[in-house]
């Protein structure tokens, strides 16, 4: 085995962090709260556009200014979804208005007011035929309002004077604005000129081209909590299968990634808790409600072994869950954990609205999904619920038949949240995840 040198430590060292830095903000500015890191950027530019082109395909500009790395994304269903400052998502609407605002960025001037700003955008959108005021003025100001914060944080335009958020006040509140047009141009990664609407430029972006399987599961691995067998098909499966240990090696010297392969598939985990959008445990109301419930879900619903793989057993991708557990779980942590937790308001007195927070973070961290075949629900959404042979091809999809009305399944990287393991025919409670994957393994 070769020791390598201090210099090429260091330089690897590097070229990791500006890789890390990159697939964690796909746009950094040399002004922006990274620009302390954008030196190493623009030092190993030509080795970072390489490495990122050959193993994801993804492009990569770096200017004197800014640095834009174009990610493809994964197609329909599997977006990484804008928040707004209070975490709330995106809707619809505020999309449409970052979209408006875009277009008319790249050819504005160097500075305006925001008045003339917002009477553009909604020029624009009459252009467009996009209702931006059908669901009242107010609604239409918040989501305006968002879209251009999201703006000031890339970079595109800079509060010279006031804040864009007077475009929220009722009397009309006025700042003067600077815009980067160069960064504005760059923010959009997908194939606009060729794509017929917003469907197709999704689908275009998501085509690994060239690359095909390889180039695909590459970007599910970096992109998402975990990856099942279960859901790939069978060119990408066949292609993990045989490449894996390889990968796992690749993964670790470019961005620092430890890979976990397990029967069920594969996760690339970050020691240092950065590369991720999602975290759990987490914090306020919907990570701690999710945490408790996931925890209680796989006390309850924990299958039996019925034999290791290789001797003929069959490995439990994912569980059913029954009718109406979730609603009974949760009202049981609510009742015990609810308000002597603080937990929001809006949530003790509306249940329904937690249910579906709390499933939609699981459901993003790959913990849970709804119950059917994985690309009717597009690769974002998890297979609902399995069986997979040894060889990791799926031999029975029963999901909707045993998830019941409700429609959901418990995947097995769940497992790591277990409250209660069984190792070695002892019981402990709250053990880590390494004692908690000796029971579903991923």
């Amino acid at each position: 085995m070769t020791i390598p040198s201090a210099h090429d430590a260091a330089l690897g060292a590097e070229r990791r962090s500006a890789a890390r830095l990159l697939l964690a903000h796909p746009l950094v500015t040399s002004d922006g709260p990274h620009a302390d890191l954008f030196p190493l950027v623009r030092r190993h530019a030509d080795w970072l556009g390489r490495r990122f082109q050959q193993v994801l395909g993804y492009r990569l500009l770096v200017d004197t200014s800014y640095a834009r790395l174009f990610k493809a994304g994964l197609g329909a269903g599997a977006g990484h979804r804008l928040e707004r400052s209070t975490g709330a998502p995106f809707t619809p609407r505020a999309y449409a208005c970052l979209a408006l605002a875009l277009s008319v960025l790249v050819t504005a001037p160097e500075q305006l007011l925001l008045s003339r700003l917002v009477a553009d955008i909604k020029a624009a959108a009459a252009d467009a035929g996009v209702e931006l005021e059908g669901t009242g003025r107010a609604s239409e100001k918040r989501s305006l309002v968002a879209a251009l914060r999201r703006l000031v944080d890339w970079g595109v335009l800079t509060e010279t004077e006031g804040s864009v958020g007077a475009a929220a006040r009722d009397d009309g509140g006025e700042a003067l604005i600077t815009v980067d047009r160069e960064i504005a141009r760059a923010v959009v990664a997908g194939p606009l000129t060729q794509s017929l609407d917003g469907a197709d430029l999704v689908r275009r972006a998501a085509d690994p081209g060239f690359g095909g399987p390889r180039t695909y599961v590459r970007r599910m691995l970096v992109e998402t909590p975990a990856v099942y067998l279960d859901e790939l098909t069978d060119a990408e499966r066949d292609w993990l299968r045989t490449r894996q240990r390889r990968e796992a090696q690749a993964f670790s010297e470019i961005l620092g990634l430890e890979t976990e392969i397990r029967a069920e598939g594969v996760a690339l985990v970050d020691p240092d808790d950065e590369l991720t959008d999602l975290r759990l445990p987490g914090t306020g109301t919907v990570a701690q409600a999710a945490l408790l419930l996931v925890g209680r879900l796989v006390d309850r619903l924990r299958p039996e072994s019925s034999g290791h793989p290789a001797t003929g057993g069959r490995l439990v991708v994912g569980v059913a869950i029954p009718d109406d557990l979730v609603d009974e779980v949760l009202t049981g942590i609510v009742a015990e954990y609810g308000r002597r937790s603080g937990w929001q308001r809006d949530y003790l007195d509306d249940p329904p609205a937690l249910r579906n927070a709390v499933l939609d973070l699981l459901t993003r961290m790959r913990l849970v999904a709804r119950a059917g075949p994985l690309r009717a629900q597009g690769h974002g959404l998890p297979a609902g619920y399995r069986e997979t042979a040894a060889e990791g091809r799926p031999v029975t999809d029963v999901a909707g038949a045993r998830a019941g009305t409700g429609g959901w399944a418990l995947l097995a990287a769940a497992a790591r949240y277990a409250t209660h393991v069984t190792v070695g025919g002892t019981t402990g409670a709250g053990r880590d995840a390494d004692d908690v994957q000796q029971e579903l393994p991923l």
